[in-house]
């Protein structure tokens, strides 16, 4: 009991709930939002009668959970990885977590130097499929690289895949990442990336709600998504199948009123088959950095207009353009046939084919015209207008 949460201890009540109640548990929460973190701790370590929606046997449990439960010792051993805990209302805690009403995290331990809220306040989620192809891994990568030269950072859940290909490119550009885990922020899951989430505490932050040396569960995993979702201003959809995991992130951001965004990919690829309801439904289509900026940054930071190149012929005035669409684009033709073509006199034809000519576009054929070889290749280089 020495352990215990004291009363008015808000911190060491909640890193004990952090224990008791799974995250995302809306019955906990409402526990805590009506009753207070003390009074719902009193509770449990009294062995009083269950909560309102607790079932017998499922209060016997989080009664055992409790019992178990060393807030003190997790708080000294995430304090010696170098590992804080934020509670809701904190000057470091992201208002914008608290659109998730009683799914609210308890709190968040947060590993690495910066500060969560000030970083969530600019972030973008880029999340997708782990088994990605190389198109999404690369995707992945230049649109998070090109997002941290923006100034944006990037969160991610640090998983294989995607995820992964996402923090590095963050990271390689220079630039801030958070990843958000389904773990103990002290036991990087997976293993295989210990040193890239070690990286990313170094350099950005890791965050999760579970406490120290907690393992990830199938459930876990989902319920870290609503995090990412809430934390960002938008949610970026690179590869994903139908049952990913990644499209629970975009429909929470949906929900939460986020932008919902996605990259399309070949049609025939089943990897993508889930982006590509996400763009059916209301999600945007994006293809980079600029784009997702447009929507997720301040007024006027648009993206670039998106044109074909200038060909020599778009400089022409409308007239001159008439006038060379008339020509046959084999043999040649008389003025009065490409007047009419051109729906213009025979005279003013004469004058425009004089111009075409100096321009290199026509040649002269007795009396009659036809397209010069650069013409021919550049009516080639342009639209296909069938």
């Amino acid at each position: 009991m020495s352990a215990a949460a004291g009363p008015g201890d808000e911190l060491l009540g909640r890193i004990l709930l952090t224990r008791v109640v799974e995250p995302g548990d809306e019955t906990g929460g409402r526990w805590v939002r009506e009753l207070g973190v003390d009074a719902v701790v009193r509770r449990l370590r009294e062995r009083g009668e269950p909560l309102p929606g607790a079932s017998g046997r499922r209060w016997a449990a989080l009664v055992a959970r409790a019992e178990r439960a060393e807030p003190r010792r997790d708080l000294a051993v995430a304090r010696k990885a170098g590992v804080r805990f934020v509670c809701p209302g904190a000057a470091e805690w992201p208002g914008q977590l608290d659109d998730l009403g009683d799914a609210r995290p308890l709190g968040l331990w947060v590993r690495g130097g910066a500060d969560l809220r000030m970083w969530a306040l600019r972030s973008v989620a880029v999340v997708g499929a782990r088994a990605c192809t190389e198109y999404g891994a690369y995707m992945a990568a230049t649109l998070a690289a090109g997002l941290a030269e923006r100034g944006w950072i990037v969160v991610s859940g640090g998983a294989y895949g995607v995820d992964g290909a996402a923090h590095r490119g963050a990271l390689g550009s220079g630039g801030a990442t958070v990843a958000v885990l389904a773990c103990g922020v002290d036991r990087p899951y997976p293993r295989g990336h210990a040193g890239l989430i070690g990286r990313i505490a170094e350099q950005g932050l890791v965050v999760g709600e579970l406490p120290p040396g907690d393992h990830p569960t199938p459930s876990r995993f989902i319920l870290r998504n609503r995090v990412i979702a809430a934390l960002t201003r938008g949610t970026v959809v690179v590869e994903a199948a139908h049952r990913s995991g990644s499209l629970v992130t975009a429909r929470a951001a949906r929900r939460l009123g986020r932008h919902t965004m996605g990259i399309p990919g070949p049609a025939t690829s089943g990897l993508s088959a889930g982006v590509h309801e996400l763009l059916r439904q209301d999600a945007v289509l994006v293809t980079d950095a600029d784009e997702v900026v447009e929507l997720v940054g301040d007024m006027g930071e648009l993206a670039p207009e998106r044109r074909g190149p200038v060909l020599p012929r778009d400089l022409l005035d409308p007239a001159g353009r008439q006038v060379l669409a008339a020509l046959p684009a084999r043999g040649a033709a008389r003025p009065d046939e490409i007047a009419l073509a051109a729906q213009t006199t025979p005279d003013d034809a004469i004058a425009r084919l004089y111009e075409l000519r100096a321009l290199g576009y026509v040649e002269r054929h007795g009396d009659s015209w036809k397209l010069t070889r650069q013409a021919m290749t550049s009516l080639r280089e342009g639209p296909d207008t069938r």
